[in-house]
């Protein structure tokens, strides 16, 4: 990590002014591709997830466009291998996987989480798409990639932990897939909280309820060997702080999203695995929110970020911040 990074890691305990400098900098270091990609027409997302009007199954093949990013990042970083050609197929535009590599884990705890998820993930596409039957979206362009310019080293970027030009390798230690899994899996607790209103089949809200569950599991296991890991290592806390600081500055002017670093509530000091508002209840965000993150934009985008073409389906574009 460069010196000039390290500064901006520690200017974050800052907590009001991180937030703002990490939306100041997505302005203006996303604006342009963001209005490349808002061009595209499609459906406006509103305010809440309440508002919109869409149909199950899309609500069911947004969360499968989410499941193609996850599971194959995961499966390359614990198999080298992506997700099976024929669980690939389905409606709108099929694009490939860019990227994704094998790690070679260190820690056997880390090795055995990621495997466990990798196989949960994976699980997850599968059920999707035989409940979507003939309706289930094609995966679309994935950008798991390593290079200066990939999603991962924006994002990475973004968030002060490297430079310019430099490159993010999610693979290249435990601690680094640890960070780059950070990523996702809160976004994904918080996409089926906030999805779950827009589901009037109960049968599906019963299965949107027990993808939420596992996609929590997984987000604690992460969040809670990095919080484990940074206790030795306080720069790989800090690094996670960041990653959350550059989420918040992506989905709205809202004080979201949390780190992993102690936080003093009631005048004790505490862990922060879980994180939740001051009823003790996990937040949500809109599709729009989700794709915010996932495109890294803040504004109305159709594409960017991990999904260079952008998602299929109905729900492809997010929201204007």
């Amino acid at each position: 990590m460069t010196e000039t990074s390290q500064q901006l890691i520690e200017a974050f305990d800052a907590r009001v002014d991180r937030r703002n400098e990490r939306r100041e900098f997505f302005k203006t270091a996303f604006g342009a591709a963001a209005v490349a990609g808002a061009g595209v027409s499609a459906l406006t997302l509103a305010g809440t997830a309440t508002a919109q009007s869409v149909t199950d199954a899309d609500v069911l093949n947004f969360a499968l466009n989410l499941e193609y990013l996850e599971a194959q990042f995961y499966n390359y970083a614990v198999f080298g291998t992506g997700l099976a050609a024929a669980s690939l197929t389905g409606t709108g535009t099929q694009g490939a996987v860019t990227g994704g590599r094998a790690v070679s884990f260190t820690d056997p705890l880390v090795a055995q989480y990621a495997k466990e998820i990798a196989l949960d993930e994976r699980a997850h596409v599968e059920f999707l798409r035989t409940q979507l039957g003939g309706a289930a979206v094609a995966q679309p362009a994935i950008d798991i990639g390593v290079t200066p310019t990939s999603a991962f080293s924006n994002a990475a970027r973004a968030a002060g932990l490297i430079g310019p030009g430099a490159a993010f390798d999610v693979y290249a230690t435990d601690e680094n897939f640890l960070l780059g899994a950070f990523i996702f899996e809160d976004v994904g607790v918080t996409a089926y909280k906030g999805a779950a209103p827009l589901i009037s089949n109960k049968a599906y809200l019963e299965a949107a309820a027990g993808l939420l569950a596992v996609e929590a599991y997984h987000a604690s296991l992460v969040r809670t060997v990095l919080y484990a890991k940074g206790i030795a290592t306080p720069s790989l806390r800090t690094s996670a702080d960041a990653i959350s600081a550059a989420r918040d500055s992506l989905d709205g002017t809202s004080d979201l999203d949390q780190g992993i670093s102690p936080e003093t509530v009631g005048g004790l000091v505490q862990s922060n695995i879980v994180p939740l508002d001051g009823n003790g209840i996990a937040f949500s965000r809109t599709t729009g929110q989700v794709l915010n993150i996932v495109y890294l934009t803040n504004t109305a985008a159709a594409m960017g970020g991990f999904f260079p073409a952008g998602v299929n389906g109905t729900i492809r574009t997010s929201a204007a911040n």
